[in-house]
């Protein structure tokens, strides 16, 4: 049997659609596969009711047919479908590592994220590199058609998860089919200033670089609350706020100091919107690892 453990993730940061990502120290899918004639799947722990175990509809059986490696495979979920926070991708990605060690196939870690994202599109209905790529390679992570450009970056972060269900292909039909020059502009600037933020691990770069005007005011839509919650944070003393993936998570960046505080009124902005919540203090962190 082999075991290993994918995180969490969050992609676009704001000012990076379907291009940034960051894996978070916390929380983590657990995934154990061992060799059988057929895939069977099994899933337990955070929203398992909801995860179809027939390998034709579950993102780790089109990883498994993929690799030809036909497994059981056991997945413990810590991140909860629906979330934002890349529950399909870390999934995919811990299958995709586990599978490639079970039957020696001798992938690199870059050679199995195209692989990962495939099985993720079983779920949302595109293959996009933006979750599974941190979730396999760690760090903040820069998805482009023609690579992946990773940065070992260290920057805390709080995640708040709402009571909320916003499934990804719901959040994919509200975002604007075009942006104006301006609004472009903006958001290059926006892009490099993140990237630069990451590469100094300064977390007031990385803040002012989460700044969205296309994608996020339509997806804050579908989230009771974001806008309190968001100015809560702020005023708690983070950097820079935004909806993590498709959402429903709200993401702060911050100083570590900080991290605490902000977590406390994020849920406490959700609880006066009427909306339960829990929250992580994280970081990012790193990929997939062996168990």
């Amino acid at each position: 049997m082999v075991t290993v453990r994918a995180p969490a993730t969050s992609a676009n940061l704001g000012s990076g659609f379907d291009v940034f990502g960051v894996a978070l120290d916390r929380p983590a899918d657990v995934v154990r596969v061992r060799r059988a004639p057929e895939t069977t799947i099994d899933v337990t722990g955070a929203g398992s009711q909801f995860i179809p175990e027939d390998p034709a509809d579950n993102t780790v059986g089109a990883v498994a047919e993929a690799l030809d490696a036909p497994a059981h495979i056991e997945i413990d979920k810590g991140v909860r479908p629906a979330s934002g926070l890349g529950s399909s991708a870390a999934s995919a990605a811990a299958a995709a590592v586990a599978l490639n060690e079970l039957y020696d196939r001798g992938l690199t870690r870059k050679e199995l994220v195209p692989i990962a994202a495939e099985g993720e599109a079983v779920v949302s209905g595109d293959a996009h590199d933006d979750n599974v790529a941190p979730a396999i390679l760690g760090g903040f992570t820069i998805a482009t058609p023609s690579g992946i450009a990773t940065v070992d970056a260290d920057i805390s972060l709080v995640t708040c998860l709402p009571d909320i269900v916003v499934s990804t292909r719901d959040a994919r039909e509200v975002v604007p089919e075009g942006a104006r020059v301006a609004d472009m502009v903006e958001t290059v600037g926006n892009a490099a200033t993140l990237t630069t933020g990451m590469h100094r691990s300064d977390p007031e770069l990385v803040g002012r670089g989460m700044e969205d005007s296309v994608v996020t005011p339509a997806r804050a839509e579908l989230i009771d609350g974001y806008s309190e919650v968001r100015q809560a944070a702020f005023d708690a003393g983070a950097t820079g706020v935004t909806i993590s993936g498709a959402g429903p998570s709200v993401i702060a960046a911050c100083y570590e100091t900080d991290r605490r505080s902000i977590a406390s009124a994020m849920v406490d902005a959700f609880d006066e919107a009427g909306v339960e919540s829990r929250v992580y203090q994280t970081e990012i962190g790193e990929g997939a690892t062996f168990h």
